[in-house]
């Protein structure tokens, strides 16, 4: 496994949710800051229109002040103040005002610098002009003692004060003379306040929430219908191994499940095909060759030289010997039986209870419950298992456990065990260790029983156990 999977869902249903998922929240990545550039560049390009006609306005009033005579500007003041404000504050100050710099905005330098260039543009570059921002409580208005809050409402309630809003303050100084400084003064209106642009606004922010749970359970949805028709695969081939005479799959969904399901329904009519043709040609091959056995045995009675007699008919039990052990095989692994619940516990005290001494076999059965199999076939299985254990072993223990995945039996007698060269060969049809050639038997059981739990999609394993005696483990998968 590389490193990368160890990290990775096992399933593929969890890995399409993954991988969609992921490649929704980098497309939303995206689409946040190509939102937030276009926002940026929308907010500053408002952002400078309305300072240059900030800019203009605040020009337009300098002039206007500049081209009255000195008698008359306070005049003109006091009159406009009297009317109610007007968009900006105005005062003629003796000195110029200093005042704490509002710090920490976002566009501060773009605003000032608009704002410069248009006055220089309008006014000229001979007259000194500052230009500042700052807030409503370190405002000085009419000289550096006075504050926002000690003048009349009415002189500010248009230019400066947005109530509840706290705006930043932007303030233009102009030298007209020695003595005399033009003082403009004015709340920042919107688009131009905030000058900090937030990431997203709420509104978005939920926007982008909804359409990412809508698209994630789109995803979901999505993932689950493809790989609900391989879990429906992966179901009817488990199935097959154990029952070949099952129903075949429905054909549809998308067109590669389509094309999987009619490839596995044309393997299981070959597969079908197969072994109704083997159960025919070996109840041919018992019938054809119990016949002319039968001839020559009687055959080899009419002989009257006895050792010629009795080495045929030595040969044709040999012969007869190994007839009967291929077809005992043949029934014994062709399981044309119905898959039912199997009380393995229950089926293993049937088994003790039919043998000729019970005592010798030991059960400690720790799985509740049934298994799906075919019962027949199991004890057979089983029982051959369990005759060959009493045979090279004299006692056998069996141990039934409920494992992870399935039930899990293991058989171990107090033979000699096998030796690790021979592991492999003994499930070969006739092959019986050199050490049991005396005994009776074929060769058969073990191969048999091999066969019948793989036909239930299980594994049989050997080994020789630490104390003494051969230890034989199942895996029968639920």
């Amino acid at each position: 496994m590389r490193p990368v999977e160890r990290y990775l869902p096992d399933s593929l249903w969890g890995r399409m949710a993954l991988v969609l998922l992921g490649s929704i929240l980098l497309a939303e990545l995206v689409l946040t800051g190509l939102w937030r550039s276009q926002a940026a560049e929308r907010d500053e390009r408002l952002l400078r229109e309305g300072t240059e006609s900030l800019a203009l306005s605040l020009a337009s009033t300098a002039r206007f002040f500049t081209s009255l005579p000195s008698e008359y500007r306070h005049l003109t003041l006091n009159q406009l103040r009297s009317m109610g404000g007007t968009r900006f504050f105005v005062s003629l100050n003796r000195e110029f005002l200093a005042m704490d710099d509002l710090k920490g905005l976002e566009r501060r330098a773009l605003v000032q610098d608009t704002v410069l260039a248009t006055l220089r543009q309008q006014l000229g570059s001979e007259p000194k002009i500052h230009v500042n921002f700052t807030s409503q409580d370190d405002l000085r208005i009419l000289n550096p003692t006075t504050r926002l809050r000690d003048l009349p409402p009415s002189w500010v309630e248009y230019s400066l004060t947005l109530e509840p809003l706290d705006p930043p303050i932007l303030v233009v100084q102009i030298r007209l003379q020695d003595d005399e400084w033009l003082y403009l003064a004015a709340a920042m209106p919107m688009p131009l306040w905030p000058l900090e642009t937030p990431y997203l606004p709420p509104r978005e922010w939920m926007l982008l929430a909804l359409l990412t749970v809508l698209l994630l359970l789109t995803s979901i949805a999505l993932a689950r219908s493809l790989t609900r028709p391989l879990k429906q695969l992966a179901r009817h081939a488990r199935r097959l191994g154990q029952e070949i005479e099952q129903p075949p799959l429905n054909e549809d969904g998308p067109r590669e499940i389509r094309e999987a399901a009619r490839a596995l329904n044309a393997m299981q009519r070959q597969v079908q095909r197969y072994i109704r043709d083997r159960a025919q040609t070996f109840s041919s091959i018992s019938h054809d060759l119990k016949t002319p056995i039968t001839r020559l045995r009687l055959r080899a009675e009419l002989i009257d030289d006895d050792n010629q007699r009795n080495a045929l008919l030595r040969n044709l039990d040999e012969l007869e010997l190994l007839v009967k052990g291929a077809l005992q095989c043949m029934k014994d692994t062709d399981i044309h039986e119905n898959t039912e619940a199997v009380d393995i516990s229950a089926l293993l005290q049937s088994i003790q209870a039919e043998l000729p001494e019970p005592h010798r076999l030991s059960l400690r059965c720790l799985a509740q419950g049934v298994y799906p199999g075919k019962p027949f076939a199991l004890k057979r299985c089983l029982t051959n298992l369990i005759d060959n254990g009493i045979k090279y072993g004299e006692h056998v223990h069996i141990t039934l456990l409920e494992g992870q995945t399935g039930l899990h039996l293991s058989l171990r007698d107090e033979g000699p065990g096998i030796p690790h060269t021979y592991r492999d060969q003994v499930f070969e049809p006739y092959f019986r260790l050199p050490a049991s050639r005396n005994k009776p038997g074929d060769g058969l059981g073990l191969g048999i029983a091999r066969q019948i739990i793989h036909a239930h999609g299980g594994t049989l394993s050997l080994s020789n156990y630490s104390g003494g005696g051969l230890l034989i483990q199942i895996e029968l998968p639920r």
